[in-house]
């Protein structure tokens, strides 16, 4: 941003965990002024203002009249009513993954970003990961793709579920994995075939999937979020490598076949906070009125297969 540029004034709607580390990255973001932020929760919502030197608008009215662009990181059922509400004031939103509850939801808030020619960003936060820009660059032609993201039981809170367990564990950890294989294969689906059972919540808490492309690509997933211990991990398999990644780590191996055997090289990434680089990202789109690296479209896509997977899982337990 030259010198000469405003900065664009953004809030923040539901300052949780993670809406607490989006008021944070605001704060501190060149380009950005975190004008106000908003929370039903009147003393959260004045802590965390205080915290990061600004301001807690009284209702969701006042913050939009006050601002360019929101992050929504409120539960994901109340996605579209506060997206309803912002819609019409002259706000562009980006808003955290997944998109809605339900395709129906999702289909509505595209549709209305498009009418009211606002940016909708969806908050896909590993698209962003570093390593991601090494697998697009060294990808051809992906023939299988296994996934694994795994992790705790998110901890209680008082007057509230555990953070994410008001839906199913693919719809709050695979999707991220769905979108990226999505925007991967580029093809598409022919079959899905998917399991997964409930442990701790009323949904789904570890599921798998086997997700197969008209063009021959498989991608094999596994979602829990009742694991001992956190692991991202993605592995890409095609005609002459494999890479083996690691989203947490932001490190990797890549195998290549060569005249004499396998040749195993470290991945070069340069790490970078993900969630840094996807708000800047947005604070971007809005200032240059650009569209989105995961734009409303494709966390929509990313919500249909991840409901389909749920049907599947709900109507042949296995």
């Amino acid at each position: 941003m030259s010198t000469s540029e405003k900065p664009v004034r953004v809030g923040v709607v539901g300052v949780g965990s993670l809406g607490e580390t989006h008021a944070r990255i605001y704060s501190e973001l060149p380009g950005a002024e975190l004008v106000a932020i908003y929370d039903t929760d009147k003393d959260r919502a004045a802590q965390i203002a205080s915290q990061n030197g600004t301001t807690a608008a009284p209702s969701l009215d006042a913050l939009a009249e006050q601002v360019d662009a929101v992050s929504i990181v409120v539960p994901t059922d109340y996605h579209l009513q506060v997206f309803n509400q912002l819609i019409e004031h002259d706000v562009h939103m980006l808003v955290e993954k997944p998109i809605a509850a339900t395709t129906e939801e999702a289909e509505t808030m595209v549709a209305l970003a498009h009418e009211h020619n606002r940016i909708l960003q969806v908050g896909h936060v590993e698209r962003f990961n570093p390593i991601m820009s090494f697998l697009e660059e060294n990808l051809s032609r992906p023939q299988f793709i296994e996934v694994n993201r795994l992790g705790p039981y998110p901890p209680a809170r008082d007057g509230a579920r555990p953070r994410g367990t008001e839906v199913s564990v693919v719809l709050d950890l695979m999707i991220h994995d769905l979108e990226i294989i999505l925007h991967l294969v580029k093809d598409d689906i022919k079959s899905i075939h998917a399991v997964g059972v409930p442990v701790l919540s009323p949904t789904e808490d570890i599921a798998n999937t086997r997700i197969s492309f008209k063009n021959g690509c498989v991608a094999n997933v596994t979602a829990s979020r009742i694991s001992m211990e956190r692991t991202r991990k993605i592995r890409v398999f095609q005609d002459d490598s494999y890479v083996s990644l690691d989203y947490m780590n932001q490190s990797g191996h890549l195998h290549r076949k060569t005249a004499t055997g396998i040749e195993t090289a470290e991945v070069p990434i340069e790490k970078r906070q993900p969630l840094v680089q996807e708000l800047d990202a947005f604070v971007a789109c809005v200032r240059d009125q650009s569209t989105p690296l995961v734009s409303g479209s494709h966390g929509s896509r990313a919500l249909d297969l991840a409901v389909e997977i749920c049907r599947q899982i709900r109507e042949s337990p296995s």
